[in-house]
């Protein structure tokens, strides 16, 4: 039987785990999630201060901090490629997930200990590749063990949880940066614990199924399965690369806060503000993602996202900057979570990290460019030349997606049914 056509009985089944809410998440999300929390905790807080630890003490230009934003990300992006199609190739996730998780915790020290621009580029380097080790396993991992009609709120509760993560350390930051008077380099010292406590849980709590990459399946889980992937998903991979282009990294957030005149010790509650809605919506909306078409929600998300951009461009005191901010993470909470199940629904269970280690790999050089061209317009036009550039992208975003319209006959593929889970157009009925 097709495991992507659903009958009445499977149906009845598929509601009443639905209906379960947070009950029905299996457990292995909420160590997934509680990990990346304490890892995001760590990460955060050098985050929040990084920016302007570089534009301060280490003397970097808007152009540099831009590159090195953009260059480390991309840099994740790449290795997810190879470790997702590793892990589909061993059959197993979790040693790769806790690999990346590690190699992350050890590079938090050499942030508070760097002397130079290079020392930070190299330590948000190596900690990216450990990101990237670890980051396409993962997600593929919560599509193993989650059944399909909670798969977007399994993608919306990790990332919540993560999210808080986000929000604790940016307070940690600003608490620290107040009992140490804005010693930035004594206040990233406390970031080591949480992220070390992260690697400890993962290895503790984390189980994974007995079968990783499916026998129903006849792709090829190599490098070469790549073109395998249906056209579908590659579908999905434009919408994210879409999406990720009009949104350059958060760093610029923090720059716009400090450019308008926050205290340099409460420059890290732009990050919480952010988190904070972020955190309190992605699960919510992961839920909604199973049961809603999709095209409304990313809609959301963009509306969102062309708000936040425009209040940061118009900012001249901190407020709207906080304003600016809260929407961002409500534009987060509306798009990472869908993307991540759209993704999940229309790959092959053989190629499933693979397809999470492509999707990230195109949309990291997106984030790469964006970041880029954030940084030169910031340079040469200003702040809110940055900005306003961000909202045109996102509307031009958005009329696309209004016009687009997807085929009511879909191509058949080997990862499930065509309708509300996988399609980016506005079908919600079942298929049979």
């Amino acid at each position: 039987m097709n495991p992507g056509r659903t009958g009445p009985v499977s149906r009845v089944a598929n509601e009443r785990v639905t209906r379960g809410g947070f009950r029905a998440v299996p457990t292995g999300i909420w160590a997934l999630g509680l990990g990346s929390m304490f890892m995001d905790t760590s990460s955060e807080l050098i985050h929040s201060l990084l920016p302007v630890y570089m534009a301060t003490v280490l003397g970097a230009s808007m152009v540099t901090i831009g590159l090195v934003e953009g260059v480390a990300e991309a840099t994740a992006a790449i290795i997810k490629v190879f470790s997702g199609t590793l892990s589909d190739v061993l059959g197993k996730r979790k040693f790769l997930l806790v690999l990346g998780y590690a190699l992350a915790a050890f590079t938090k020290p050499v942030f508070p200990l760097a002397p130079t621009i290079g020392w930070v580029f190299t330590a948000r380097f190596v900690d990216r590749v450990g990101k990237g080790i670890r980051g396409a396993p993962r997600d593929a991992l919560v599509a193993d063990i989650t059944p399909r009609p909670l798969r977007g709120a399994a993608y919306g509760l990790r990332q919540a949880l993560d999210s808080v993560g986000a929000v604790i350390g940016p307070l940690l930051a600003a608490g620290f940066m107040v009992w140490f008077a804005d010693d930035i380099r004594a206040v990233m010292w406390v970031a080591v614990v949480p992220a070390f406590v992260a690697v400890a849980l993962l290895m503790a709590c984390v189980r994974e199924p007995e079968h990783v990459v499916g026998t129903t399946s006849q792709a090829s889980p190599t490098l070469a399965g790549v073109a395998q992937l249906p056209l579908r998903y590659w579908l999905v991979v434009l919408l994210g690369t879409v999406f990720t282009l009009a949104r350059f990294s958060e760093a610029f957030l923090v720059l716009r806060a400090q450019d308008v005149g926050l205290a340099l010790g409460h420059v890290p509650l732009v990050m919480i503000v952010m988190n904070v809605f972020y955190a309190a919506v992605a699960y919510p909306a992961g839920a909604a993602a199973d049961r809603l078409s999709p095209r409304p929600l990313l809609l959301a998300g963009l509306a969102l996202l062309i708000g936040a951009d425009l209040l940061l461009a118009a900012a001249t005191s901190p407020w709207p900057v906080f304003a600016g901010a809260a929407l961002w993470g409500l534009h987060m909470a509306f798009t990472q979570g869908l993307l991540a199940k759209l993704v999940a629904d229309v790959a092959p269970v053989a190629l499933r990290g693979t397809a999470f280690g492509v999707f990230n790999l195109v949309s990291g050089g997106a984030l790469l460019s964006a970041s880029v061209v954030a940084g030169a317009l910031w340079g040469t036009l200003g702040a809110s030349a940055t900005f306003v550039a961000g909202a045109a992208f996102a509307a031009a975003a958005a009329v696309g997606l209004l016009v687009y319209r997807p085929s009511r006959h879909p191509e058949a593929h080997g990862s499930g049914h065509q309708g509300r889970d996988g399609t980016i157009g506005d079908t919600t009925e079942e298929r049979h």
